[in-house]
Parts: C-alpha cells; sequence; structure tokens
C-alpha cells in the first residue's frame, strides 16, 4: 500500500516542483545535466524535506529502543531502495549507472548514507540524543571553507555571520562546559558525531561540483543499495545476526523511516545542493534538528526549556541571514 501510495502521488508531486517541459513521459524529472530547479521550487522542497528529517528524529528514537542502531539503518535503506526500484520499474526510469555517475553514486552511498549513519549510531552510544541530534548538523563548520577553496563561492559578511549564529546555537544547546567535564567515552561520541557532520559537508561539495549524466532520482536506488549492503554487513560483525521481530508498530516506524524519511529526503536533497549554494544548504538543514526537538516535545513528551528556546533563535535566525540575500546583492542580480 505504501508503495502504491507513492507510485501514485510522486510524479504530480514531482512536476510540481520541476521546471515546465522537464518531464519525461513517465512524469519522473529529467532535469538538465546541472540538475536545477529554481530557487523558489528548491526552498519549497527544501522545506518538506526538513519537516521530514525533522520528524525523523523522535521516530528513529523510538525505533531503535527495539532495534540496534545499526540494523534500524539497513532495514531503512533496504525499504527505500525497494520502494525506490518498484517507481523506477513501474515509471520506466530505471537505469544501468554511466561511468562516470558511478563517482558520485559513491560518495552519497558512502558518506551520506552509509559513513554518516554509522558514526551518528556509534556516537548515540556515548552522547545523549538531543544534544547527538544537533551536533550532527554542525556541517557549516566544514562546508563554510570547503566551499570558499574548491567551488569558489563568497564567503560575505551578511553569510558569515548567519554561519556564526547557526554554530552559536548549535553550542548553546550543546553546552561546551559539560564536554569539558566529560569522560573520555563522552568526548569520542562528540568526535564520532562531528566525523558524521564532516562526511555530509564533504557529499555536500561532491554533490555542487559533480556533472550529472543521469537524474538524481534515477541514481537513488543504487545509492540506497550500496548503504544497504554496507549497512547490513556492519550490522552483522558488530551487533550480531537480528534478534529482533518487527511488529505492526515498528513496521509502520520503519516504512516512515524508509520512504519519506529516506527515500524522498535524499533525492530532494540532490536537487536541492545542485540548486542552491552549498552554503545556504548546510544552513539550512540546521532547521532539521529544531523541527526534531519540537517534534519529540509533542510526539515524546521530551521538555523544551530555555536552552533549547535561546538555541532555536540563534540558529533560525542563522539560517534567515544565510539563506536570503541583501537589498544590494539583489539589486545586482537585477531584483
Amino acid at each position: 500500500k505504501a508503495c502504491q501510495f507513492f507510485c501514485t502521488f510522486a510524479p504530480p508531486f514531482f512536476a510540481a516542483l520541476t521546471p515546465a517541459g522537464a518531464l519525461t513521459k513517465a512524469g519522473l524529472p529529467c532535469m538538465p545535466p546541472r540538475m536545477q530547479i529554481s530557487r523558489g521550487r528548491a526552498i519549497l522542497l527544501f522545506t518538506l524535506v526538513v519537516v521530514f528529517w525533522g520528524f525523523n528524529w523522535p521516530v528513529v528514537k523510538l525505533l531503535v529502543q527495539a532495534i540496534p542502531p545499526l540494523w534500524s539503518a539497513a532495514l531503512r535503506c533496504i525499504i527505500a531502495a525497494a520502494s525506490v526500484l518498484v517507481v523506477q520499474c513501474a515509471a520506466g526510469g530505471f537505469v544501468i549507472p554511466k561511468r562516470r555517475d558511478i563517482s558520485i553514486i559513491l560518495v552519497i552511498g558512502l558518506l551520506n548514507m552509509t559513513v554518516g549513519s554509522a558514526f551518528m549510531a556509534a556516537g548515540l552510544q556515548f552522547v545523549p540524543a538531543g544534544r547527538s541530534a544537533v551536533l550532527g548538523y554542525t556541517t557549516p563548520l566544514w562546508v563554510a571553507p570547503g566551499a570558499w577553496l574548491f567551488l569558489h563561492e563568497a564567503l560575505s559578511p551578511r553569510r558569515l555571520l548567519g554561519v556564526a549564529a547557526g554554530v552559536a546555537g548549535v553550542l548553546v544547546l550543546c553546552d561546551p562546559f559539560s564536554i569539558a567535564a566529560g569522560s573520555g567515552t563522552i568526548l569520542l561520541g562528540y568526535g564520532l558525531l562531528l566525523l558524521n557532520a564532516f562526511a555530509w559537508a564533504v557529499a555536500i561539495l561532491c554533490i555542487r561540483a559533480h556533472v550529472w549524466l543521469s537524474t538524481p532520482f534515477q541514481l537513488l536506488f543504487w545509492q540506497l543499495l550500496l548503504a544497504a549492503v554496507l549497512l547490513s554487513g556492519l550490522a552483522l560483525i558488530l551487533e550480531g545476526p537480528p534478534s529482533f521481530g518487527i511488529s505492526p508498530r515498528i513496521a509502520a516506524l520503519l516504512v516512515y523511516c524508509g520512504i519519506p524519511g529516506t527515500a524522498l529526503a535524499y533525492w530532494a536533497m540532490n536537487i536541492i545542493t545542485a540548486s542552491l549554494p552549498a552554503v545556504t544548504t548546510s544552513l539550512g538543514v540546521l532547521a532539521t534538528p529544531v523541527v526534531g526537538i519540537l517534534s519529540s516535545a509533542v510526539m515524546l513528551g521530551e521538555a523544551v526549556d530555555a536552552q533549547l528556546l535561546i538555541s532555536a533563535c540563534l540558529i533560525l535566525g542563522g539560517i534567515a541571514l544565510g539563506t536570503t540575500v541583501s537589498g544590494t546583492q539583489a539589486s545586482r542580480a537585477g531584483g
């Protein structure tokens, strides 16, 4: 039923977010070589991704209470890969990757979907889940210098101020004093989560610079398949053979994590990172832990204290500064 729903409503959804005349007969996006869409559509798509990933945090928290972290990540990728394969075969969008696209499959499959998930799962063993969710989104620390050095994207004072505000919000929520007073295992956990953010940053820069031959949606199955195989292997080695049951409740959580939380969100992030500046993308992703905090308060009854509110204001302020252009910039761009 989930695949039937996805096949029914995905093509019109994609059509609404892609330029006119840029669709195949099957209804799937067939975008220009740079895979770019307009700024307005990219921001709309970005908003949906932030909501999907924000709700993913309380859903994953419920999921890992019943399933070990690596196995939950592996099952999520398996479900996502299967759902994408069904849609591609039904719509005639399945392709064998071209040689030039193999590099981006490896980058996204290894860094975003495998390494990032493994480091975050390992870090969660030592660090509380709330702080882990925010620390995993310190990507601007790595993207800002990388975008300036490799992509020649200007670091304007406004954008630098946005990065500083977003990072300040992350520091407020993470409480550096507790890091200084923490044990070696806590410091190890923070280091693993920072490596997760670094992996995301490298992937963002690679996606931004890559010259696409196939569309991101056509390559998504291969990225998810690679991650599913690698994560299953890691789970088998580190967590042992699966010894857990799948109840209807767990199945529903896995379906949400697999389809909107993984398949649709990763496809959309490929489009977004090709359509928006790298620093803008990394700043916008900082809204995800804010959505995660609010959704966790509603779904799990977690308290929202002054520390969370201050950090949310700083993060959202940084996003506003980093994703909007000044009047001078707008006039130079023709309004």
